[in-house]
């Protein structure tokens, strides 16, 4: 039995370790935000969407894949999706683009587009955008 138990204490051990050292090469291969990329008044928008009642759920699903699609084109620069903990179903997009022609570009996307598409069913009223100018990026 107490060798079992070693054994199983061995295995444990290694199975964390191995856990460990993964999550860390991952953490080592995930994108960072270049800030040294981000150009002095940046194209910058906060927007934030608000889920109508009950439609939580289907505008969280369709807002995700947003993610890796925003972030996968190669004019952003920054993107950041956000919901209100205490409010779920409220939305907060945080964007960068190099110029407003880059963030236009942006919205012209087909799935952008879709994703639009589909508020009028989803959300409660539209998107509200501030449109902003980065400040104090890093010298080069």
């Amino acid at each position: 039995m107490q060798k079992l138990v070693c054994n199983s204490l061995g295995a444990l051990l290694f199975a964390a370790s191995m856990a460990t050292t993964a999550a860390s090469v991952v953490a080592q291969e995930a994108p960072r935000v270049r800030y040294q990329e981000i150009p002095e008044g940046a194209y910058s928008v906060v927007a934030q969407v608000r889920a109508k009642a009950g439609k939580e759920d289907a505008l969280r699903a369709a807002t995700l894949p947003l993610i890796d699609l925003v972030r996968g084109d190669p004019k952003n620069l920054v993107y950041f999706l956000q919901e209100d903990r205490a409010k779920p179903g409220h939305f907060i997009f945080y964007e960068v683009f190099a110029s407003q022609a880059d963030f236009d570009a942006h919205n012209a996307m087909p799935y952008v587009q879709a994703w639009f598409a589909k508020l009028p069913e989803l959300a409660d009223g539209g998107v509200e955008v501030m449109r902003m100018a980065v400040l104090g990026v890093p010298k080069k």
